[in-house]
C-alpha cells in the first residue's frame, strides 16, 4: 500500500541553534512510527534525504529530513563546516522532537542513513536509547586505514590536516572562514574532486539550497571521525544496503560485522550516486529499509 503523503515545515533546537526540517507524514489516524533521516556529507535536505523521507511516508513511516547546524535553512555558524559530534548532536535533537510529536509513538523511533549520513546515526544509535532500529543506504563509513587510501595516503591526509588547522588559525583570529568547493572538476582543494555528476547536475543534486562550500577546518574533524569503535554499541536492529561498485564496501562489511545487535546486509549492484536519486536504486534501497522499519518498529 502506498500512502498520500502531507509534508509540514518545521522546526526545533539543538543546543541553542534553531534548525529547520520537514516532516513528512502518512495520511493514518494516530500516532505511528518514526524515522530521521540523514543526508550525506555537505548535503541539504532537499537533496537525498527529502527523497528518502518521501519513500518512508510512502511506507506509512512519519520521517524528519532536516538541515543540519550551518546547513541549509538551518541556524549556525561558520557555515558548511562539517562537524561529525555536531552533526551527531543534532540527530539527537531531531529524534527529541519526533518523540514529542503528535503523530510519533515515541517509542517507535529510527534512523535512516544514507552515505556519510549512516556513520551520524549510527553513532548516535550506539549512545540514544530511544532509537530501537536503523537502516544505512550506501554507507560511508571510514576508519583510518580507508582514510588515506582515499586521501592520497599519509602525505595526503596530512596536507588536508594542516589546511584545516591553518584555516582554524585564521578564523580564531577574526578573519574570513577560508572555504574551497565542496564539488569541482578543476579545484584539486575541493573537498570532492573529480566528475561528481549527482552534485554538479541541477536537475540532480545542484538544488537552489546547497551551496557548493566546504569550510577548510572541516579536514581535520572529518578525517579522524571513525564510527567503527561504535558498532559494537548499536544493539538495535539494522539493515544495511549497499554495492561492492559503490563507495568503501570494504567498510561497510568491516562495520556490519562488528553490529552488536540483530543484523542483516543486503548487497547490491549499482555506484554510490546511484542511490542518491536514481529511480531503480532508490526504489530499492527505500523498499529494504522501509519494510525493516514496519517490522522492528511495529
Amino acid at each position: 500500500m502506498t500512502y498520500t503523503v502531507r509534508t509540514e515545515r518545521v522546526t526545533f533546537d539543538s543546543a541553542g541553534h534553531r534548525l529547520v526540517g520537514t516532516l513528512y507524514r502518512p495520511d493514518v489516524q494516530g500516532r505511528g512510527p518514526a524515522v530521521v533521516v540523514a543526508g550525506s556529507w555537505t548535503t541539504v535536505k532537499e537533496q537525498m534525504a527529502a527523497l528518502y523521507a518521501r519513500r518512508m511516508a510512502e511506507a506509512g513511516l512519519t520521517a524528519l529530513a532536516f538541515d543540519f547546524t550551518g546547513f541549509g535553512e538551518s541556524g549556525g555558524e561558520p557555515r558548511q563546516l562539517e562537524l561529525p559530534d555536531r552533526k551527531i548532536r543534532d540527530i539527537r535533537g531531531a529524534v527529541t522532537f519526533l518523540a514529542g510529536h503528535g503523530s510519533t509513538d515515541p517509542d517507535r523511533i529510527g534512523a535512516l542513513g544514507i552515505c556519510a549520513g549512516s556513520g551520524y546515526v549510527a553513532v548516535n544509535a550506539a549512545e540514544d536509547r530511544r532509537l530501537r532500529s536503523l537502516a544505512l543506504v550506501a554507507p560511508w563509513l571510514h576508519d583510518p586505514e580507508l582514510v588515506r587510501e582515499v586521501y592520497g595516503g599519509t602525505d595526503g591526509v596530512q596536507k588536508r590536516l594542516d589546511a584545516g588547522l591553518s584555516a582554524r588559525q585564521r578564523y580564531e583570529k577574526g578573519e574570513a572562514v577560508p572555504y574551497v568547493p565542496a564539488v569541482s572538476t578543476t579545484d584539486p582543494d575541493a573537498a570532492m574532486f573529480g566528475p561528481f555528476k549527482y552534485y554538479l547536475d541541477d536537475k540532480r543534486g545542484a538544488v537552489p539550497e546547497w551551496d557548493n562550500r566546504f569550510a577548510v577546518m572541516s579536514w581535520p574533524h572529518w578525517l579522524s571521525f571513525d564510527p567503527h569503535p561504535a558498532a559494537a554499541g548499536v544493539t538495535v536492529p539494522t539493515v544495511m544496503v549497499h554495492s561492492r561498485d559503490a563507495a568503501l564496501p570494504q567498510g561497510a562489511q568491516k562495520f556490519h560485522d562488528a553490529l552488536g545487535g540483530p543484523k542483516r546486509i543486503v548487497w547490491t549492484d549499482g555506484t554510490q550516486f546511484d542511490f542518491y536519486d536514481q529511480e531503480e536504486k532508490v526504489a530499492e534501497a527505500a523498499g529494504i529499509a522501509a519494510r525493516h522499519f514496519t517490522e522492528t518498529l511495529a
